[in-house]
């Protein structure tokens, strides 16, 4: 069982290994989903982490359809973590019409080999499941993080289990979104998956003394200064508990 964190801050990267995760997504940007995380912070968690380390591959928020510029930008980014020595890289091209885009996928796959590809939940945004499974494994890609096409892992149980059922080892089916303590058991034993991806989030106050009570979010609606997203380790150890007795049985 491949339990894997998304992270979002260097200190979640520490608390993330230090639980027992057996690889982290690190991103930027949670509100849009993650997004490609800065060069710095790769290079620092690289050298901060002995377990994997992948990045997200992700030029903005929003759809998967992408323009030329943002597919260079993307090729670029990979470059950036061949340079950092990550483990792996997550991403996915969709084609308007909600098909894998095969050919701006593999070209990315090629030039980020040697490390491992995981196509990410743009996968759950396609047209056709059983399709895209197939389009991902001739494409190259090792991993597919999904909730089988739902809004959560939980909701998709059934299709999650199907896609293990058609993958047969083919390919490695990770069920993501909304995976927590209270079902990762039911998830892991219906489904089969043999790797899980969660955030154990979790939130602590600034070291800030002074606030400026007059300004939340910089201005945006929502946002707070004084607090920091953090990863609880105890949690991703229980995770990993659940996960492995589960997938014993």
């Amino acid at each position: 069982m491949t339990i894997e964190v998304v992270v979002y801050t260097i200190e979640s990267a520490m608390h993330a290994q230090k639980g027992g995760a057996d690889r982290i997504e690190l991103c930027d940007n949670p509100g849009d989903g993650g997004t490609t995380p800065s060069f710095g912070t790769l290079e620092i968690v690289r050298q901060a982490l002995s377990i994997d380390v992948y990045a997200m591959i992700r030029p903005r928020g929003g759809d998967f359809a992408y323009s030329a510029y943002e597919y260079h930008a993307m090729k670029r980014d990979i470059e950036m973590c061949k340079r950092a020595s990550l483990d792996g890289v997550v991403l996915g091209i969709l084609k308007p019409d909600g098909t894998i885009d095969k050919d701006r996928c593999r070209k990315l796959i090629d030039a980020a080999r040697p490390m491992k590809v995981t196509c990410h939940r743009a996968f759950d945004m396609t047209r056709d499941l059983k399709e895209a499974l197939e389009d991902c494994i001739e494409v190259g890609f090792d991993c597919i993080l999904t909730s089988g096409g739902q809004a959560t892992a939980e909701q998709g149980v059934n299709v999650l289990a199907g896609l293990v059922m058609q993958a047969n080892g083919r390919i490695t089916i990770m069920a993501g979104s909304g995976v927590n303590e209270s079902n990762v058991e039911s998830i892991v034993r219906k489904t089969g998956v043999g790797a899980i991806h969660f955030s154990a989030k979790a939130y602590h106050d600034s070291m800030m003394q002074y606030r400026n009570a007059a300004i939340a979010g910089m201005g945006a609606s929502g946002g707070s200064e004084y607090q920091c997203r953090t990863v609880d380790e105890e949690v991703v150890k229980r995770m990993r508990q659940l996960a492995e007795q589960a997938s014993r049985k």
